[in-house]
């Protein structure tokens, strides 16, 4: 027993490590790409296209990669998919070199780095479960959370640095060697791909898509989970990505370092966030306490978030003093502490009621509906605040949002099959 449970925890550490590495390379050359697109000539529409192939064609094939994850060995999807992608990389780091690089190239690289990361999703999340015991996956989960958070907290620091430094072929040479690393510790891990007898050809993948979408709405939990994380994405995502940036450059006078920090506080919060729910509520049956207080922190952070507004708040304390900019780094710094505390313990809950033959699909689907959420979420933000004054859109959203949350939270505890979790 000690022999399997040292296997199971030096196979989630090999997991861990792969992930951490890849995911440092890819925020140290995502965090200055829009800078090097800039320097390269092209127009805020390049940017917004970039940013528009960096997901898009990851969403587009996570069905399929969903499918893919329950019928391959999802240790060999992995590992193809990181040795694919290091191979890409480093092959544009060499056309970089060689001083032959383009917008045009680079736009081309990332529609493909983008499907294989959708390929590598859905994989990676349905093997995690078999990996660790039921009632540590939120532990495990909060571990991936906090790694992954770390990784993006680093890419600004260190790669705007390295940019300045070395330029950009250095970081495209980082990112490529941070896949092979990383597909060499998957290598590592040790895996039993479970076989199942599956329908050939289009007709059978349909089929294993038909089941996945059936299993998610006959499973009245996950059915309302995926609502939730829907509706929270679309409302809260897009505050960090439209109506922060406007914030700044519309109604506030602080300096762009100082949007920096606050940047770096927000990922610091969601650091913080994902590391307490895995010290404090990492057990079994603390999942559904910690995403009860994920709810109710978030309903309270939004409230104070859409009150730091109003131009009565901005008139008492002033749009460039230490005083509101505190403020507003600890509200914004709790808000992602509150969005991990839903996050983590959703994630882990899915998991845990999901068999492992349908593990990659829930999960290909979960992340079409989260990550599908952001973009319109901020296409909506976008439309609304050119006709309606910020403070009154944040403070209807909030209104929704902790409907959305109350409604949540009272059919969760009517739930029956959690009420003993």
């Amino acid at each position: 027993m000690e022999r399997d449970k040292k296997a199971v925890n030096t196979n989630l550490i090999l997991l861990l490590l792969g992930r951490m590495v890849s995911d440092t390379g890819t925020s140290l050359q995502m965090v200055v790409i829009p800078l090097y697109i800039i320097d390269a000539g092209g127009s805020a529409a390049t940017l917004g296209l970039f940013s528009f192939l960096a997901l898009m064609p990851a969403l587009l094939i996570y069905p399929l990669a969903g499918v893919l994850g329950d019928r391959l060995n999802r240790k060999t999807i992995m590992v193809v998919t990181d040795f694919v992608s290091a191979g890409i990389i480093i092959a544009l780091a060499y056309t970089s070199y060689l001083g032959k690089m383009s917008l045009t190239l680079l736009l081309a690289v990332q529609v493909i780095v983008s499907l294989l990361n959708g390929m590598f999703d859905p994989a990676t999340k349905g093997m995690l479960p078999q990996l660790v015991e039921q009632d540590k996956l939120t532990r495990a989960n909060s571990a991936v959370a906090s790694l992954r958070t770390l990784a993006a907290l680093l890419g600004p620091v260190i790669g705007v640095a390295l940019y300045t430094s070395l330029g950009i072929t250095v970081l495209f040479l980082i990112n490529g060697l941070s896949f092979l690393l990383s597909a060499g510790s998957e290598m590592l891990i040790g895996y039993k791909h479970s076989r199942r007898q599956v329908s050939q050809g289009i007709p059978g993948i349909v089929t294993d898509l038909s089941e996945g979408i059936k299993f998610i709405s006959d499973n009245k939990l996950i059915r309302k989970l995926c609502v939730f994380f829907f509706m929270i994405y679309a409302l809260i995502q897009p505050i960090f990505s439209v109506v922060l940036p406007l914030l700044f450059r519309t109604r506030l006078s602080y300096s762009d370092t100082q949007y920096g920090y606050l940047q770096m506080i927000i990922i610091l919060g969601a650091l913080l966030g994902s590391i307490l729910v895995g010290l404090i509520f990492g057990k079994e049956k603390k999942v559904i306490k910690a995403l009860m207080i994920g709810c109710n922190l978030l309903m309270g952070m939004m409230l104070a978030f859409s009150v730091l507004l109003f131009p009565s708040s901005l008139s008492q304390m002033g749009n460039d003093t230490l005083l509101y900019f505190s403020l507003l780094s600890g509200v914004l710094c709790l808000l992602s502490v509150a969005i991990m505390f839903i996050h983590v313990p959703i994630q882990a809950l899915i998991q845990r009621k999901t068999p492992s033959g349908y593990m990659s699909r829930i999960f290909s689907m979960v992340g079409i509906i989260t990550k599908g959420g952001i973009p319109l979420g901020a296409l909506m933000y976008g439309f609304i605040l050119n006709s309606i004054e910020m403070h009154w859109t944040i403070f209807s959203a909030t209104l929704l949002m902790m409907l959305i949350s109350v409604v949540f939270l009272i059919s969760l505890a009517k739930t029956h099959d959690i009420k003993d979790n």
